[in-house]
């Protein structure tokens, strides 16, 4: 089965070909540059450079998987969710082209669709289930057990700032521009790791939900003493909050797994995705962590599928299609800002 997929949750216009939920044919995006000046995402800005990419994107999608219209055998699109200005792109192309050449249309979940990137370039054996799954960017940071292909289970998420925006206002504390992800991630390796005690905020005792709001605010603290002091932040002290900060968002992550793993015991698999998935030190300090606990750690096999993309779209829409059949199918598409996974599930078993 072919499936045509388009992600534009956000600030990038993504289309991609997957053939049989784990085949990638074709996996192309446009990120949009323009946001940078502005040091985050313009919602009207996004809305425009998406209306103005989506054609050219979904015609490179065709040629570069070597296939047409007529071999789809669907069309899959996120329906939230997202920027809601930038998601009515992405919905109203999707559906445009599911009535022009008469293909089933399967609306898919964003969160869904990033738990199911694990499956990109793998065979479905591969996952063992119940898995602990981290979905980590700069919209959202959550943790799920996936207990079957179709089945989620909500164990924490974020009670302020998700991990990635927590990345980007560090980033931008330090004068180091946007995205901020790659930046930090890059300064810290010139840093000392211990240089700065930063906040660790783990909650209460056994809560499994996240708050980076704190560790944020010590940075900014931080960043105010050191400009009073001096007038500049040197080039090792910027290295050194980075450093610093990376290590405490994987001391945040450590407690909060172990918490996870001691109340499902026979969880062996954990899954690392979502587009901090790309930070190379978060995903060996994982590996080396779970490995002395005998767990495995899983993350997607392509950095291009760490962040927003349209293969995991497909990925996603081929595993609703597996369990639901054509339950999944619908009509037409309207985006939706907010949208609970579990809601989103819970109505195709409803169906």
């Amino acid at each position: 089965m072919k499936i045509l997929a388009f992600e534009t949750s956000c600030d990038d216009t993504a289309v991609a070909v997957i053939e049989d939920g784990t085949k990638v044919l074709s996996n192309v995006r446009i990120s949009q540059s323009d946001h940078e000046a502005w040091g985050g995402v313009v919602p009207e800005l996004a809305a425009r450079l998406h209306a103005e990419n989506w054609r050219r994107t979904y015609e490179q999608a065709l040629e570069t998987a070597k296939c047409s219209m007529q071999d789809i055998d669907a069309v899959a699109v996120t329906q939230g969710p997202g920027l809601q200005t930038s998601l009515l792109t992405g919905t109203t192309a999707a559906t445009f082209l599911a009535h022009l050449y008469q293909k089933p249309l399967i609306p898919v979940h964003h969160i869904y669709g990033h738990i199911c990137s694990s499956l990109l370039e793998r065979k479905p054996s591969d996952i063992q289930f119940p898995v602990l799954v981290l979905t980590v960017s700069g919209g959202h940071t959550s943790m799920y057990v996936w207990k079957s292909f179709c089945e989620v289970e909500l164990l924490g998420t974020t009670l302020d700032d998700a991990a990635g925006e927590a990345f980007d206002k560090t980033a931008r504390m330090l004068g180091l521009g946007y995205p901020g992800g790659p930046i930090v991630s890059d300064r810290a390796l010139k840093g000392n790791r211990e240089q700065y005690d930063l906040p660790r905020i783990y909650l209460a005792k056994e809560s499994l939900d996240f708050s980076f709001s704190g560790l944020k605010s010590a940075i900014f603290r931080l960043v105010e003493a050191e400009k009073d002091a001096h007038g500049v932040l040197s080039e090792q002290f910027v290295n050194d909050v980075c450093a610093s900060f990376e290590k405490a968002v994987e001391r945040i992550f450590h407690k909060k797994i172990t918490r996870v793993l001691e109340r499902f015991p026979d969880i062996q698999q954990v899954h690392f995705v979502g587009g901090v998935s790309a930070n190379t030190y978060l995903r060996s300090s994982f590996e080396t962590f779970l490995k002395k606990q005998g767990r495995a750690l899983l993350r997607p096999k392509n950095f291009a599928y760490c962040t927003d993309n349209a293969a995991m779209i497909g990925a996603a829409a081929q595993c609703l299609y597996n369990q639901f059949g054509d339950r999944v199918f619908t009509a037409s598409v309207s985006p939706l800002s907010r949208w609970d996974l579990s809601v989103f599930l819970q109505n195709l078993q409803s169906k």
